[in-house]
């Protein structure tokens, strides 16, 4: 059996080199975001929800990255000055259900907010500064921060998430969101059950829905946040998954 089967059953525990910095897409994975403008046209968009207040072509700027060679995004777009998250934040165009997800970002002032949104719907938190459950890599008020991860202001570091969707019988949902995160290469989030939406409407699908506990049947795009900071992101990767029965520790 591959690899990636045999860690999906709980057989192999994962190496440094498969989560982590650097991690390169696994077999059958796609790259969402490789540095460039062609591909951040190609396969994003900005959000349209209730406070979008942006337009196309997507105003995010493809920087010089300041660490490493090679080049990021950076989530710089006016129309989220002075911290209105939802008026330009970018989403995929393609939609997900279960999936593992890559992600690489660099903070790049004190205090920086941005957020890795699954389904567009559940925030996988960043936000230099903050310790509390509205931390850093939280699972945003689900779980508390792991603070000590961080490698701080101007320095990289990278979640990688395996996520269960919700999952539903004749319309009705039967079983929560699940997730499981690495956050810089250690496991700090092990298959979490995700209870809501947090945030308003302005947050993601779903968030206007009974106070984010009106989770639908619908798939959604990975989305990263625009809060008028500047957080800087590389090395996106994606591969679609049907977990079934099975939970998200991996």
């Amino acid at each position: 059996m591959k690899l990636f089967a045999l860690m999906m059953l709980g057989l192999v525990s994962v190496k440094a080199a498969e989560v982590g910095l650097g991690a390169k897409p696994v077999e059958g994975a796609e790259v969402i975001f490789d540095g460039s403008r062609d591909m951040l046209d190609a396969k994003w968009k900005y959000w349209e929800g209730p406070r979008f207040a942006s337009a196309m072509p997507i105003k995010w700027k493809i920087v010089e990255d300041t660490v490493d060679k090679g080049t990021a995004m950076q989530t710089d777009d006016p129309a989220a000055a002075g911290g209105k998250f939802g008026s330009a934040d970018i989403v995929t165009k393609k939609e997900y259900r279960d999936f593992r997800l890559h992600v690489e970002f660099l903070v790049n002032n004190k205090g920086g907010n941005s957020g890795v949104y699954l389904q567009n719907r559940y925030e996988i938190q960043i936000k230099d500064g903050d310790k509390t459950k509205h931390g850093m890599a939280a699972v945003i008020n689900e779980t508390e921060s792991p603070y000590h991860l961080y490698k701080g202001i101007g320095q990289w570091s990278s979640y990688d998430i395996l996520f269960r969707a919700a999952r539903f019988s004749e319309g009705k949902l039967t079983e929560r969101a699940k997730v499981t995160v690495y956050f810089n290469g250690e496991k700090v989030h092990q298959d979490v059950t995700i209870n809501q939406v947090w945030g308003g409407a302005n947050s993601g699908i779903d968030g206007g829905n009974d106070g984010g506990k009106g989770i639908t049947d619908v798939p959604g795009g990975i989305k990263l946040q625009c809060e008028g900071h500047d957080v800087r992101y590389r090395n996106i990767w994606i591969k679609e998954l049907d977990l079934g029965d099975k939970g998200t520790d991996f």
